[in-house]
C-alpha cells in the first residue's frame, strides 16, 4: 500500500482486509495485485429509520411469564445511545447500557443523531418515565412506554454521526468489537438498524462477510430490510430494494408492519416504505419476516439531530400521565422493526441459552403468523398523493409476522442452516426455491416450504411459489415481466449507477 501512495486507515481482520485511503489512479495496479483478493470502496452506510406493538407481537405476555431479557446483552451498532432513565435498574440505578464505544473519528458514544436511542428503547426500555414498574415493563400502568426486553443489558456501539451516517468500515471494526466483547458481556445479538445499496454478491460484500463471522462466531444478527418499498426507480413497484446487509441469506432481515394503532393484530398491514426482496445480484429470498416499525413510541435523545427537525415526534407526557421533560419520541421505519426483532431473540436465549443462532432464526420463522393478511391491499398517502398496492407474497412478509408467543412456546430445535432460500427459475419459468444443502429448509415436514411460508404463497404445498401467471399477472401489477422480465433484477450484475437508491430516513409515518 505505501509504494502505491497509500495510507492505512483501519485494520479489519474480520474481513481479512483493512481500510486504506488510496489514489484513484493506483487502484487498477492494486486490483491487479494476485495477494489481493477483492477490493471495494468504502460506501456509506445510514440508518434505515401510544406503544400497541407490544400487545400485537406478543412482548407483554412474554414479560408476564417471566421472560424480559435478563442477562443477555444485545449489541446496538448505531448513532450511539444516550443516557436516559428508562435504561436504568430501577432499584440499583445502574445503567443497562454495560459498554460503550465510539467508532467515529473525533466523536464520544454519545447519540447526537437520536436513531440509536431509540433503538435502545424498543429493545430494552424499561416504561419508568411512563409509570411503568421498571421491570417487566407495564406494570400497573396501561400506558407505559417499554422494550420487548427491559431486562437486557446494551452494548454500544456508534458508527453513525450526528447525520446519521457512517461507513462500511466503521460497521465492520465495531461488529469485530462485539465478536471481541462477547464473552465479557454475554453478547448474544447484533441489531444493526443500518444498511446500504446492494452493489456486490453478498459473498464479495464486505458488510456482508462481517455479519456472516459475527453469525458464525455465535451472535443472532438482525438487520433492517429497508426503507425503500416505495422506490419505483426500477420499475419493480418497491420489489428487489432489500438493503445490505439485509441482502445476506444468514441473517435474520425484518420488514416493517403497520399495527393501525391498535393492540390487534387482525387489522395490521404491511407499511409501504418496507423493503421488499428477492435481493438484487442474488435473488435470495428477504425479508425473513415482518415486525411493527410504523409510529413507534421509544426513547428521547434531547436536542439530538431528529429531535431538532422533527419535534413534531415528541410525545406528550400527559399521554401516560407524566410532566415534565418529554421522555419519548416517535419513528418509523423497518430501524424500528428491527429491534422489536432482536428483544424478541434476547426472551428466546434467556429462556433457552444454548440456541444457536441458526435455531434462533428458524423458531423465530416457524412460529410467525402466516395467514393473517389479505392477498392483496393497498394505501393512499396524503403527503404524495401517491396510491400503494400490495401483494402480501413471500418478497414482502417473507414467513409471516412475528410472534414471540409462539416462538417462545415452541421447542423445535434445527439441525443445520437457516439460510434464506434462492429463488430460481425453472425451464418452464416458475419461481422456485432453491435450499442450500446445509439448510433446513424442505428437509422435513416441520421445516418444509409449505409451514415456513405458509401454503398462500406456494403452489399445491410443492416448492413451486407460482406459476408465470399467477401472482404476477394479476390486475394490481404489471404482470410477469416486474419482477423476473427485468434485466436489473433478473441479470447477472447490477452496477452503482441502476442500483437501488439509498436508504436516506427513517421512512415516512403513515
Amino acid at each position: 500500500m505505501a509504494n502505491l501512495g497509500g495510507l492505512r486507515g483501519r485494520t479489519l481482520a474480520l474481513v481479512r482486509g483493512g481500510a486504506f485511503n488510496l489514489p484513484v489512479s493506483a487502484i487498477q495496479a492494486l486490483a491487479n495485485d494476485p495477494d489481493v483478493l477483492y477490493v471495494s470502496p468504502n460506501r456509506p452506510v445510514q440508518m434505515t429509520g401510544a406503544d400497541e406493538y407490544e400487545a400485537t407481537v406478543g412482548g407483554d405476555a412474554a414479560q408476564s411469564y417471566g421472560w424480559d431479557g435478563t442477562g443477555v446483552s444485545v449489541a446496538v451498532i448505531d448513532s450511539g445511545i444516550s443516557d436516559h432513565p428508562d435504561l436504568h435498574d430501577p432499584t440499583t440505578g445502574v445503567s443497562h447500557v454495560v459498554y460503550s464505544e465510539s467508532f467515529v473519528p473525533g466523536l464520544d458514544a454519545s447519540d447526537q443523531y437520536g436513531h440509536g436511542t431509540h433503538v435502545a428503547g424498543i429493545v430494552a426500555g424499561n416504561g419508568q418515565s411512563s409509570g411503568g414498574n421498571g421491570k417487566n415493563g407495564k406494570g400497573n400502568s396501561a400506558t407505559a412506554i417499554f422494550g420487548v426486553a427491559p431486562g437486557a443489558n446494551l452494548v454500544n456501539l456508534r458508527v453513525l454521526d450526528a447525520n446519521g451516517s457512517g461507513t462500511d468500515a466503521q460497521v465492520i471494526a465495531a461488529i469485530q468489537r462485539a465478536i471481541a466483547l462477547k464473552n465479557t458481556y454475554n453478547i448474544r445479538v447484533i441489531n444493526l438498524s443500518l444498511g446500504r445499496n446492494v452493489f456486490e454478491s453478498y459473498t464479495q460484500d464486505p458488510l456482508c462477510q462481517a455479519v456472516e463471522a459475527a453469525w458464525q462466531a455465535g451472535l443472532v444478527v438482525v438487520v433492517a430490510a429497508g426503507n425503500n418499498g416505495r422506490n419505483n426507480n426500477l420499475h419493480t413497484n418497491g420489489y428487489g430494494m432489500i438493503g445490505a446487509p439485509g441482502n445476506d441469506p444468514y441473517v435474520l432481515t425484518v420488514g416493517a408492519t403497520r399495527t393501525m394503532q391498535t393492540a390487534s393484530k387482525n387489522d395490521d398491514r404491511i407499511a409501504s416504505f418496507s423493503s421488499k426482496g428477492p435481493s438484487l445480484i442474488d435473488h435470495v429470498v428477504k425479508p425473513d419476516l415482518v415486525a411493527p416499525g410504523n409510529n413507534i413510541a421509544s426513547l428521547l435523545s434531547p436536542l439530538s439531530t431528529l429531535d431538532s427537525k422533527h419535534s413534531s415526534g415528541e410525545v406528550n407526557p400527559a399521554s401516560y400521565g407524566g410532566y415534565g421533560q418529554k421522555q419519548y419520541f416517535i419513528l418509523s421505519g423497518t430501524s424500528m422493526a428491527t429491534p422489536v426483532v432482536s428483544g424478541a431473540a434476547a426472551l428466546l436465549l434467556q429462556q433457552s441459552s444454548a440456541l444457536t443462532p441458526d435455531q434462533v432464526k428458524a423458531r423465530l420463522m416457524k412460529t410467525a403468523d402466516k395467514m393473517m393478511f389479505p392477498a392483496y391491499d393497498q394505501m393512499f398517502e396524503p403527503v404524495s398523493g401517491n396510491t400503494y398496492q400490495f401483494q402480501y407474497d413471500i418478497f414482502t412478509v417473507g414467513s409471516g409476522y412475528l410472534n414471540i408467543t409462539s416462538a417462545l412456546a415452541s421447542t423445535d430445535l434445527a439441525q443445520g442452516t437457516a439460510m434464506s432460500p434462492v429463488a430460481t427459475q425453472d425451464q418452464f419459468g416458475n419461481v422456485v426455491l432453491q435450499s442450500d444443502p446445509s439448510s433446513i429448509w424442505g428437509s422435513s415436514v416441520i421445516w418444509g416450504n409449505s409451514v415456513i411460508w405458509g401454503n398462500s404463497v406456494l403452489v399445491n404445498g410443492t416448492s413451486v411459489i407460482w406459476g408465470n401467471s399467477v401472482v404476477w399477472g394479476n390486475s394490481l401489477l404489471t404482470g410477469n415481466s416486474v419482477i423476473w422480465g427485468n434485466s436489473v433484477i433478473w441479470g447477472s450484475s447490477v452496477g452503482a449507477s441502476n442500483a437501488a437508491e439509498s436508504i436516506a430516513d427513517a421512512g415516512d409515518p403513515e
